[in-house]
């Protein structure tokens, strides 16, 4: 079994922190569903402000609302207007993993879905045959050797 990524809510801005609720973090409807995110799904949030990295369950926010709203304990690893990445993972056996495609989603700043900017060639996975590249080393090392006009004028020192 591995543990694969299953969705993301990229760059969300904290609207809201309150200790006194029970734990959890609030998100906004139209996000949840569009991450596929589940009510009471463990969720972890990834501080871009201060690092802090921690585990939660989602709560469903009203929709269009833009809420990200971090409760309880939680509250204290992050301050209204901080940046967050909000991840859920799934397991799936070995020879499954390869075709998990992840639920992303990116938001700008009052955390309205927006498109994802295009990905350069060493992003994400990327297929040789049945071979996966996963590291930027094997990919570039590729584009290097097999596929020179893949790199699009892209310095591939290593």
């Amino acid at each position: 079994m591995r543990t694969m990524l299953k969705s993301k809510i990229h760059r969300a801005r904290v609207t809201q922190v309150d200790l006194d609720y029970e734990g959890s973090i609030t998100i906004d409807r139209v996000l949840m569903e569009a991450s596929n995110i589940l009510p009471f799904e463990r969720v972890e949030v990834l501080n871009i402000n201060n690092g802090a990295r921690f585990s939660t369950y989602a709560i469903e926010g009203e929709a269009n609302s833009g809420i990200i709203g971090v409760n309880g304990a939680a509250a204290r690893q992050v301050a209204r207007g901080d940046i967050v990445i909000i991840v859920s993972y799934c397991q799936v056996p070995d020879d499954e993993a390869v075709n998990i495609t992840p639920s992303i989603v990116h938001v700008d700043g009052q955390n309205r879905i927006i498109e994802p900017l295009p990905m350069s060639p060493l992003c994400g996975w990327q297929r040789e045959g049945e071979k996966i590249l996963s590291t930027k080393y094997e990919m570039l090392n590729n584009i290097k050797t097999q596929n020179p006009s893949d790199a699009n004028g892209l310095n591939l020192e290593i």
